[in-house]
């Protein structure tokens, strides 16, 4: 901390995804945006202003030079994850990452590697481990109601054609490669779900190509790219990720099926999140998730959970941060620190080589064996 006891936050990106974190930071009183930093100089004195930062950058590495900050949170384009946190970490700084963490397993070892010499916390920012329903049904497990999960399904379909036009950044890194590109969304609430497990390997396979970009040029990610998760305990896991079919904005869907319970999340508007657990339903009836709130909702998501509606991602953004900085002041253990973010980003990347191989199935590093460089 500062002399002022005052936890100092530089953010970057800060015109684009990172201004979506000082309705978070404002509810902490001990956090203040320092400084902020953002490449359109044009919009930056605005962006500065909205987040009540004392000082604006358009050089990254000026102000990590520069300010006196005790952490960055990275808001920044995908490509740019790995070489603005290891930048960071190598001042003494911590680490929130939007993400995923990074775009290539070779950058993620050199990160991984980083954070393990440096010994600050480095986080990711998976703001859909934190959304209720997705809190509910960890909070179920851990109870021992679904008995031993063993299958597990997520969806990200979120069609972006037009977006890809506005931020050129997705054309390449989330649309201009093949296989799962986005995929921590829908993985990293599951792997919660299974915990003490990862996934050992994935293969992968896609539904063809649909669609072209306004240049008249063919996506090079296939329209619907489905991976399949082996789990060391013999789990499987599956993931589909959409950015690109002609469709109703769906978010995010979840299954979760285990020897005493299954989960199914609502796909559509009316309908509800439901839930069998064979210890609290009569027969084989469904019911649903929300009735069991009060029971099995954490208590701090209920105490938080006026300041979290202020924030985005269904109160996701809000408790990433309060975790970041309880995890800073060592009040209690980072919940996605390096390994746990490379669990959810490493499958994905993985799945781009598989589908490469025309689906062959590709065994997943486990960044725990990736010592400090």
């Amino acid at each position: 901390m500062t002399p002022l006891e005052k936890l100092n936050i530089g953010i970057v990106g800060a015109c684009g995804r990172g201004a979506s974190f000082k309705l978070a930071c404002d509810a902490l009183a001990r956090v203040r945006i320092q400084a902020v930093c953002d490449t359109n100089a044009g919009e930056l004195p605005a962006a500065a202003a909205r987040l009540g930062a004392a000082e604006q950058y358009t050089d990254y590495e000026e102000m990590l030079a520069s300010s006196e900050l005790d952490a960055v949170i990275i808001g920044t384009p995908m490509q740019w994850h790995v070489p603005q946190s290891i930048a960071a970490l190598e001042r003494g700084l911590h680490v929130l990452s939007e993400v995923p963490s990074g775009v290539s397993i070779e950058e993620c070892r050199r990160l991984t590697q980083t954070c393990r010499r440096r010994g600050r916390v480095y986080m990711m920012a998976e703001n859909y481990t934190y959304m209720w329903p997705n809190v509910m049904v960890r909070s179920l497990v851990e109870a021992g109601l679904f008995g031993v999960p063993y299958y597990a399904e997520g969806e990200y379909l979120h069609e972006l054609k037009e977006l890809n036009e506005q931020t050129p950044w997705r054309r390449k890194w989330q649309t201009g490669i093949d296989g799962i590109t986005y995929g921590t969304h829908s993985l990293g609430p599951i792997l919660q779900w299974m915990p003490g497990d990862r996934v050992e390997s994935v293969c992968c396979a896609g539904s063809g190509h649909h669609y072209r970009d306004p240049r008249g040029d063919e996506y090079e990610n296939q329209d619907s790219c489905v991976m399949l998760c082996q789990m060391r305990r013999g789990g499987l896991v599956k993931i589909r990720v959409d950015m690109l079919s002609n469709r109703p904005h769906a978010g995010s869907n979840y299954q979760l099926q285990g020897t005493d319970g299954a989960y199914e999340s609502a796909r559509a508007a009316g309908e509800k999140n439901r839930i069998w657990l064979r210890d609290r339903c009569s027969g084989m009836e469904w019911m649903e998730l929300e009735a069991l709130a009060d029971e099995f909702l954490p208590d701090y998501w209920k105490q938080g959970q006026e300041e979290a509606a202020k924030a985005g991602h269904g109160g996701g953004d809000y408790f990433e941060i309060l975790d970041f900085v309880n995890a800073i002041e060592g009040s209690r253990p980072c919940p996605i620190g390096i390994d746990e973010a490379m669990d959810m980003t490493l499958p994905g990347l993985c799945s781009q080589e598989s589908i490469r191989q025309e689906g062959r199935w590709i065994k997943v590093p486990d960044s725990r064996e990736w010592l400090s460089d």
